[in-house]
């Protein structure tokens, strides 16, 4: 897993459906999305891989976070995703290569230019951490879903960048969004685990 944080300018922004009482976390007009690069393997439920864009957020007097773009490889994960958790999965190519201290990846969806990532880790962690979060999606029939997540792996703190190649138009123009910033935080996840729900 490729873990990158972007500070977007809350204009550039498409607008998003995001689920009721949830409104985006700002901090000087700008706010915080996250993308994961995913190679799902052997010994889960489903083996696939995908990208996914959250967006931190306010519900209540917490924080959260909400997913508000996913592309997957996988018809099943797709069903999924959007039947059990609500997060909005669209079909794409996606490769992820990892190779030594560097990785890079590539999505290409149908009427989208194509997104790269360039990664290269600059210090691994000799450790596993675990970690806990959870999402706030909203289901088809407007009902408001929590999605609790549980993770661990070995981590490493790196450097990352994911630009756009020539294509058709965006679907609200996200991935150029992404590909005009430059992620101050980048991390891989080495040999992770994670359990989505209870």
């Amino acid at each position: 897993m490729i873990v990158s944080l972007w500070r977007v300018p809350v204009d550039e922004l498409p607008p998003w459906p995001l689920p009721s009482g949830v409104r985006p976390l700002t901090v000087r007009r700008r706010a915080t999305l996250v993308g994961f690069w995913v190679d799902y393997r052997p010994g889960g439920v489903l083996t696939y891989r995908e990208f996914l864009i959250a967006l931190v957020a306010r519900h209540g007097h917490g924080l959260t976070a909400t997913t508000v773009a996913a592309w997957v490889d996988d018809e099943q994960s797709l069903a999924g995703g959007r039947a059990l958790w609500g997060i909005p999965k669209e079909r794409a190519a996606i490769t992820l290569r990892l190779n030594g201290r560097s990785a890079r990846g590539e999505l290409t969806a149908p009427g989208s230019p194509a997104l790269r990532l360039t990664y290269r880790d600059m210090l691994r962690l000799p450790c596993r951490l675990p970690g806990r979060a959870h999402l706030v999606q909203q289901l088809s029939d407007g009902t408001r879903c929590r999605v609790p997540l549980r993770i661990s792996g070995r981590p490493a703190l790196g450097r990352g960048r994911v630009t756009t190649g020539p294509g058709g138009a965006l679907p609200d123009d996200v991935l150029s969004a992404l590909g005009r910033h430059r992620p101050p935080l980048s991390l891989a996840l080495r040999d992770f685990r994670s359990v989505v729900g209870s």
